[in-house]
């Protein structure tokens, strides 16, 4: 069986996309290979590290990338996360299934700690559901 590749892109590939990833590997086990990147790169943010060990994730070997033009060309899914990552992404080959999921952006929570923290733990849990139900419905090929 050929492992489907999933590239979870966004712009800066250091919280949303890195938490994609994560969740993906994690809850994907070996159907899929998965990859993030980003338009730009801004460092793995150290909140999004924490957030996810706090589920038992271990992201903290990830690194902030730019987008690989051989694994955008490579992959099955390209799953944009935020807006801009929307509107500058390469344009990609017909056989890659493009989708958007629009999430907040944690990283930019104010309020006290208390109140980022929540941020963070409510679009870790929305992009694990969304994982999840993409993951229910991709059919076993």
């Amino acid at each position: 069986m050929t492992k489907k590749l999933i590239y979870f892109l966004c712009t800066g590939n250091s919280c949303r996309s890195q938490i994609a990833e994560g969740w993906a590997r994690h809850l994907g086990g070996d159907r899929f290979e998965v990859h993030s990147a980003g338009v730009e790169t801004h460092g793995l943010h150290l909140r999004a590290v924490a957030t996810m060990r706090e589920v038992g994730v271990d992201i903290s070997r990830h690194e902030s990338k730019l987008i690989d033009m051989s694994l955008l060309n490579r992959a099955d899914f390209v799953i944009t996360l935020c807006g801009d990552a929307n509107d500058k992404c390469p344009m990609t080959p017909p056989h890659v299934t493009r989708l958007h999921w629009g999430f907040e952006d944690p990283a930019k929570a104010t309020g006290t700690e208390e109140e980022i923290q929540a941020k963070f733990g409510k679009v870790r849990d929305a992009i694990r559901d969304k994982i999840s139900a993409f993951f229910a419905e991709e059919p076993r090929k």
